[in-house]
C-alpha cells in the first residue's frame, strides 16, 4: 500500500514520547498503516540511535514511517509547541517511567482536559498492582513472568532470542488504542490505554498455566517438554539440519508413504498420535536414519512436495535473501542513516498483515533526527521568524 490516503488510520495523529522497543514498535504499527506519527525527541536525537552491539538494530526497524520533532520539553517554548500538537492530535503514545510525564507537565489528566478526544497510550513494565512502580525492560518480565524458564534447559532460564515482549507489549498497546478509537466513535471522548511487559509476558505462557490447571502437571521448559508428538524436532540430513513436525494422522500416513516406511505404516502400535507418543524412543531414531540419507535441499524437496511442515535453520541475515519475504512485499526498503555502512539500500521486515490483499509498505523513510521539526512547527502555525528564534534559542535542532 503505498497511497498513504488509502491506508486504514489515514489522517490520524499521533504524537509519539517513545524510546528503546516497546513504545516505538506501537507507533510503528499506527504509522505503517498510515497514521501520521510525530515522533518527539530531545534536541540531539533520541539515544537509542546510537546503541551499539544487540541494540544497533532498533531505531531503523522502529522508527520508520514516523516525523520526528526534535525539542526541548523543559523550556516553555519546547512545551507550549508540543502542546499545540497535542491539542489537535488523535492519540500519545508514551513509555517512560511512571511519573515522567507527569513531571514534564504531560500527563493525562492534565492533556484530557486540554484534548477530551485525545486516547493516551502509556507502555509501562507493569499494570496496576504492587508491582507498578518498578522499572521493567524485555528481560526482567521473561525473567519473572515464565517465559525465560519455559525457553531454556532446565535450570538454565534463558531469555528468548528477540525482543518479544518488548514487541508484544507494543502490539497489545496498539491493539488498545484502535479499540478506543472505535469507542470514540460512539462515545466522543478519549481514555487511557496502558499495555505493559509483565502482563504481555504472562498472556504468553498462559497456556501453560493451562496445562497446569488441566492435566495437574507443571509444564516442563521446551528443551525438555514431553511434546504431543513425536515427530517434532530437528533432524539431521547429509549436511545440514531441517525441522520436521507430523502434527496428525493424516500426515503419518503420507510420511510413510512418500518415504516408502510401509512396515512403519502397518505396524498396529503405531496407528494413533498418542500410540506414537508413547513409541518416540524407538521411533524417532528410525526416521532420523531415513532422513540421514538425504542432503538439507532434497529432504525439504521431498517434504513439500508431500505438504508435510519442515523449517531449514535459518538465522536472521538469511532473511535478506528469503524468496518468499521477496515476492510477497514482506520486506521494505531501508537506508543505513549512520555508522560506517551510512546511505546503504537494504530491506527490513514489513507489518506482518494484509489487508484488502496488499501489504503495508514505505511511505516514509526512518528520519533523521529532528528532520521534520520546521515542517511539523509550520503546521502547528508558528511563523518563520517564531521558528528560526526557537532554534537560536536551543529549544528546537534539526540534524544537520
Amino acid at each position: 500500500m503505498s497511497d498513504k490516503q488509502s491506508l486504514p488510520l489515514a489522517g490520524v495523529r499521533v504524537i509519539e514520547f517513545t524510546h528503546m522497543v516497546m513504545g516505538p514498535a506501537a507507533g510503528l504499527m499506527l504509522a505503517d498503516m498510515g497514521a501520521d506519527v510525530i515522533k518527539i525527541e530531545p534536541v540531539g536525537g533520541d539515544s537509542t540511535r546510537r546503541l551499539l552491539g544487540s541494540g544497533a538494530g532498533y531505531f531503523p526497524m522502529y522508527n520508520r514511517n514516523k516525523r520526528s520533532l526534535c525539542v526541548d520539553l523543559k523550556s516553555a517554548a519546547g512545551k507550549a509547541a508540543v502542546l499545540k500538537l497535542i491539542e489537535g492530535a488523535d492519540v500519545l503514545i508514551e513509555n517512560f517511567r511512571p511519573g515522567t510525564m507527569d513531571r514534564l507537565g504531560f500527563g493525562y489528566e492534565e492533556l484530557s482536559k486540554l484534548n477530551p478526544g485525545l486516547i493516551y497510550c502509556s507502555e509501562k513494565g507493569f499494570l496496576a498492582g504492587p508491582y507498578e512502580h518498578r522499572t521493567a525492560l524485555d528481560e526482567v518480565a521473561q525473567m519473572m513472568g515464565g517465559l525465560a524458564y519455559m525457553t531454556g534447559p532446565p535450570g538454565q532460564p534463558l531469555r528468548a532470542g528477540a525482543s518479544v515482549i518488548d514487541v508484544t507489549g507494543g502490539m497489545f498497546g496498539a491493539i488498545g488504542v484502535l479499540g478506543a478509537l472505535h469507542q470514540r466513535h460512539a462515545t466522543g471522548k478519549g481514555q487511557k490505554v496502558i499495555a505493559s511487559l509483565y502482563e504481555s509476558t504472562v498472556f504468553l505462557v498462559g497456556q501453560h498455566m493451562a496445562q497446569k490447571a488441566v492435566t495437574g502437571k507443571a509444564a516442563a521448559p521446551m528443551p525438555a517438554r514431553v511434546s504431543a508428538w513425536a515427530i517434532y524436532q530437528v533432524f539431521q540430513t547429509k549436511d545440514e539440519p531441517v525441522f520436521v513436525g507430523v502434527v496428525s494422522d493424516k500426515q503419518w500416513g503420507l510420511l510413510c508413504e512418500s518415504f516408502g516406511l510401509d512396515e512403519l505404516a502397518a505396524d498396529e502400535s503405531l496407528q494413533t498420535n498418542n500410540d506414537r507418543v508413547r513409541a518416540k524412543d524407538r521411533l524417532v531414531p528410525l526416521i532420523q536414519d531415513v532422513f540421514m540419507q538425504y542432503t538439507k535441499a532434497e529432504l525439504m524437496a521431498k517434504l513439500e512436495k508431500t505438504g508435510l511442515p519442515f523449517a531449514p535453520i535459518a538465522r536472521p541475515e538469511d532473511l535478506f535473501a528469503d524468496e518468499h519475504l521477496n515476492a510477497s512485499k514482506g520486506l521494505v526498503p531501508f537506508t543505513v542513516t549512520d555508522g560506517e555502512f551510512k546511505g546503504e539500500q537494504v530491506e527490513l521486515p514489513a507489518l506482518p498483515l494484509e489487508m484488502n490483499g496488499e501489504r503495508f509498505g514505505l511511505h516514509q523513510p526512518v528520519p533523521h533526527a529532528g528532520e521534520h521539526t520546521r515542517a511539523v512547527l509550520q503546521e502547528a502555525g508558528y511563523a518563520e521568524a517564531e521558528i528560526a528564534a526557537m532554534f537560536d534559542a536551543g529549544v528546537v535542532s534539526e540534524d544537520s
